[in-house]
Formats: C-alpha cells, structure tokens, sequence
C-alpha cells in the first residue's frame, strides 16, 4: 500500500502509526494550499525574507537560499517550513502578480486562454454591443505585418450594402471612404452627420474620377498669369474650345477676355488678338480724285500702319495707292496712276496696329 495518493501526493495515515494526526495535518496543509491555489508569484528563485504561512509560490528553474535544489516545485509555506511540491500537468493557479489564470503543462506555468473562435463580442477597454462586436478604446491600433505584407479587408455582401470607414467627431459622421451603396469608390464629408457630399468619386465602369468640390491651393494656378509648372489650370484663368473665340478684353495689359475676337461692319472687317494686335481690312473701298476718307472698323490705340492695293487693273502701266493721314479711328487714302496723278479707282485697305 502506497504512503501518498496518487494525484496530490497527500501523505496517508498507515496502519498501527503513531502520531496519526501529524499524517493527517500535513495532508490537510496540502489541500489548504492546492484547493482553490493562488500563486504569489510565477517564476520566483529567491523566497521572500518573511514569509507568510499558507502563501505559494511556483518556483522557477534556479531556486537559491531555502528553496536550493527544488526547481519547478511548488513551495507552500507551513508554520516555520517550507513545504515542496510536485505540480502535475494540468493543475491550475491564479497568478497574484500578473492577475491571470495560470496552468501547468508539465514544464512551466502558462496563461490559460479562452477559445478565441466565434466569439459574441470584444471589448478592449471597453464593451461591445451587437452591433460594434469589437470595440477598442485606445490611443491607437496598430495591424503590422509577420515578415511580408498586410491587408485590411471590409467586405460586404451586395453591391447596394456599404463597406467603409466612418470618421467621427463626438459620434457625429463628418467623412466616409469606401464602397457606400455601389462598387465605386468614393470620398464622402458632412458638416452635420446627416447631408453627405461627394468629395472624390472614382467609378471603376467608366474609369473615371469625379469631384463637386471647386479645387484650391497651391497645386492650383494663383492668377490669370501664373504659369508655374505642375499647377493645375483654373478654367477662368486658361483657354480652351469655349473662351478662345469671344469678345477679347485686358485689365492692366493681362488678357481677361478671349484670345481672338473678329467682327465686321459697314466700314469693314477687323481680327483683334489678346496680345493688343489689331488689323482691320476694306474690300473695294470706293475711291475718288483726291483723299478718301476710310473709318475703320474698329478703334486703334495708336495710328496705325495702313497699306492698300488698288483693285482697277486697267490703269495705264500701274498705279499705286498712300495714306496722308493715319489716326486711331480713320485715316485718308488717295490713288495714284503711274505717271503720279491721283485717279479714282476701287482699292482694299488694310491697317496693322494695336487695340490697346
């Protein structure tokens, strides 16, 4: 027959023993210590220098002082002894020190972790509800990699459901990224949580990228006149099929208008250029002995330059046209023949110069 029991080795009263009720104390030392068994301490080498009847301590592998040579044991203080133990695998603690439930799986003392698998909820630092299953309260979350990359995966189940992320301001919605109703992906802010707008809208069917918002900054171009490289155009500021052609204006000598600007009247034609140039023309403006008065089509800012063909080619060996006088509303025209005598004869004219 054996002294001890065979799982918590508790010393057994024999037959015919004296001083049974020291067996039976000892034994009773034992479950007092092992029953509902709190640790003091996981690990410990040095045992303390006052101990307390009826506290416990694993032992790690270098035990010193009066627990030499009992590593990994279970040290339970009796009265003025220590009392050394052999844990079995599976035996159970809860850890003081690091208040957790410990267990002895034949070689040292392990957490003791909960089925992780389908769990209700996760509450880190907070609780969870049925409908946020984990909620974290924290200064931050991090997700990293185990040596190559990392994905955050939010799916949903139809392409009308909504898989994004929220960001909130004292639990009002102020922006939104992600698939919000359909597969494009979107940029959503509010300034209320209740009226969104589309910031940025990147439809993968038509493979294009959309905003209702009006872009500014330093990417932007800052003035009609700023030509930085990398700026975007601002379309009041640029040219293009719809502001090219139109009525050509200038603030300061800087264009405010379109580049070209033609029109035409009883006095003739006119092209006028954002730049300041201006030319204006008169087919088979009727001429008479002497100076014709021409009035131009349009305004000059300074006399201009004014040239002229005559368009009779009968005259006898030639003939040639001047301008007397050029201002910058009219100017005088006069027809030559060859032999220098004026003659009345049909000429077009032109003058080059200058709006502004």
């Amino acid at each position: 027959m054996s002294d001890i029991t065979a799982r918590l080795d508790l010393p057994l009263i024999q037959p015919s023993q004296a001083q049974k009720h020291v067996t039976h104390n000892e034994a009773l030392q034992v479950l007092d210590g092992l029953v509902q068994a709190a640790l003091e301490e996981t690990g410990a080498n040095t045992p303390p220098f006052e101990p307390v009847t009826g506290t416990l301590y694993a032992i790690g592998p270098s035990p010193t002082d009066d627990w030499a040579g009992e590593p990994n044991k279970l040290a339970l203080r009796i009265t003025e002894a220590w009392l050394f133990i052999d844990p079995q695998v599976g035996w159970r603690a809860w850890d003081k020190a690091t208040e957790q439930f410990k267990v002895f799986d034949g070689t040292g003392w392990a957490e003791i972790l909960p089925d992780l698998d389908n769990l209700d909820g996760i509450g880190i630092n907070t609780a969870s509800d049925g409908t946020n299953r984990l909620a974290v309260a924290s200064a931050a979350t991090l997700l990293t990699h185990e040596g190559a990359g990392h994905q955050l995966k939010i799916n949903k189940s139809a392409g009308t459901d909504t898989a994004s992320l929220l960001f909130q301001s004292n639990w009002t919605g102020h922006a939104e990224m992600g698939l919000a109703g359909d597969t494009a992906f979107s940029v959503k802010v509010s300034d209320d949580g209740s009226t969104w707008h589309d910031a940025l809208r990147a439809d993968p069917a038509t493979q294009q990228i959309e905003t209702g918002f009006q872009l500014t900054g330093a990417a932007v171009q800052q003035s009609p006149t700023d030509t930085t490289a990398g700026r975007l155009m601002r379309a009041d500021y640029g040219f293009g099929p719809g502001n090219l052609l139109g009525t050509v204006t200038q603030s300061g000598g800087t264009p405010t208008g379109a580049v070209i600007e033609r029109g035409s009247n009883a006095n003739g034609d006119y092209v006028r250029f954002a730049d300041g140039t201006q030319i204006c023309g008169k087919r088979r403006l009727a001429g008479a002995v002497g100076a014709v008065i021409w009035t131009y089509p349009a305004a000059f800012d300074q006399a201009p330059t004014v040239q002229g063909i005559l368009t009779k080619a009968t005259l006898s060996g030639g003939g040639a046209m001047q301008s007397g006088f050029s201002g910058t509303t009219s100017c005088d025209v006069q027809a030559f023949d060859s032999s220098g005598g004026p003659v009345a004869t049909d000429m077009n004219v032109f003058a080059f110069g200058r709006w502004f």
